[in-house]
């Protein structure tokens, strides 16, 4: 009964959140710069691709430069998310309108949850509509349908939501620009150890691992631990995309860094609401 009554509360200041931040020139500036990139890259689609002397189908060219152009949208949208999430509770502090609201009988979780939504629900929309034109590109100019595309988009909001409420969270124990850069770092490091990784599992390289080392490795080694457990960004993003490349499914190995990403939300949420509700409102 008690959630039940805290919706509207939260549904408010999640559209609040949204709709002000839609009202910044900075923000739709990024908007139509992002779309016209995008828009632009229709030109790539249009010519001629060889391969070992063998010319390419239009369907696997596609595939493949959507799958590209999936990953750089995904990154991209994280650190616009970044962005916007940084100055968030500054700019509320800074104009009153955090006392002005949590002055009404608004809990601070709800506060904060309606932050969390309004901000994840805007960056997801902005990466939506971005894979929505690469979608829109390929089945207008080339009549090529792929409905599995927005289906990757949406499966990357997973991502927003993880990068969103670590940079909350950040934002309250340290400089704003600070925390942009601890996520952004770590969205660094899981974009490249999952690349070595998946480079690595490859025959040519797994070959020259093997000449160059005489003994055997150990199994579990503390970095194989650090990498397991690290945020996996990149894993999520690689997961979704499959959908595009009619790539099989892998099991628990495609299913595990939505499962990783989803607890870190859930941990970081947890420790944003407590250390909100011991902060000083001026």
């Amino acid at each position: 009964m008690k959630t039940s009554k805290a919706l509207p509360s939260i549904t408010r200041i999640a559209k609040y959140t949204l709709t002000d931040e839609v009202r910044h020139k900075s923000f739709v500036i990024m908007f139509v710069v992002c779309a016209i990139c995008v828009f632009l890259l229709r030109g790539c689609y249009n010519g001629n691709y060889m391969v070992n002397g063998q010319a390419l189908d239009a369907g696997t060219i596609v595939r493949a430069l959507s799958k590209v152009t999936f990953h750089i949208i995904g990154a991209g949208v994280m650190v616009i998310a970044a962005l916007v999430s940084m100055r968030i509770f500054r700019r509320d502090r800074n104009e009153g309108m955090q006392s002005c609201i949590l002055s009404k009988s608004i809990a601070r979780w709800q506060y904060v949850a309606g932050k969390i939504i309004g901000v994840w629900a805007l960056s997801v929309l902005f990466m939506f509509i971005l894979h929505s034109i690469v979608f829109l590109i390929t089945s207008v100019n080339l009549q090529i349908f792929m409905p599995e595309y927005l289906v990757a988009s949406l499966l990357c909001s997973v991502n927003l939501l993880f990068v969103v409420i670590a940079v909350l969270l950040l934002s309250l124990l340290m400089p704003d620009i600070v925390a942009f850069l601890c996520v952004l770092g770590i969205g660094i490091v899981s974009f490249v150890a999952d690349g070595i990784a998946a480079a690595s599992q490859s025959q040519m390289v797994q070959a020259m691992i093997q000449q160059s080392s005489s003994n055997t490795p150990s199994d579990v080694t503390w970095w194989k631990v650090v990498y397991f457990l690290w945020p996996k960004l990149l894993g999520v993003q690689q997961s979704a995309s499959s959908l595009i490349g009619n790539e099989p499914f892998h099991g628990f190995g495609s299913l595990y860094p939505f499962i990783n990403i989803l607890l870190y939300c859930l941990i970081l949420g947890a420790v944003l609401f407590r250390r909100f509700r011991n902060e000083d409102i001026i």
